[in-house]
């Protein structure tokens, strides 16, 4: 159902990747599941798939319990473009897929880093959205 989802989002050469975990978190957790969601969506489009693209320059910690402006403060510059893929973004829309998303802080930190790499314009996908309080 992501696929079909997704269908309004996707344009012919669009790159797909997911937000990344920090090298920490991906060692204690063992997989990335916005990168395995990102794979699957890109096979079944027929789509490039880079589950590098972006790194976590720092480590942000847990988003739980903060409020959306202390999110957005949190994640500020933490997220950057791989140095060796950045030949991949440039000129090129990208979809970046993650599996719940709560205020969109971290899909706008992987977005503006996306943007200042070159890329077109950028795309978002989430498997579940929290809802809002009230």
């Amino acid at each position: 159902w992501m696929l079909r989802a997704a269908q309004p989002l996707l344009v012919p050469g669009m790159l797909v990747a997911p937000i990344p975990l920090h090298w920490l978190r991906l060692i204690k957790r063992r997989y990335n599941q916005a990168a395995l969601l990102s794979g699957a969506l890109a096979k079944m489009a027929g789509l490039d798939h880079c589950p590098d693209l972006l790194i976590r320059q720092r480590y942000t910690g847990s988003q739980e319990g903060r409020d959306r402006d202390s999110r957005f403060a949190n994640l500020a510059t933490a997220l950057t473009v791989h140095p060796r893929r950045a030949n991949r973004v440039e000129g090129r829309h990208i979809l970046l897929v993650d599996d719940v998303m709560t205020s969109g802080a971290t899909f706008a930190a992987a977005a503006e880093a996306c943007i200042a790499a070159g890329a077109s314009g950028v795309s978002v996908l989430a498997l579940a959205r929290v809802a809002k309080d009230g």
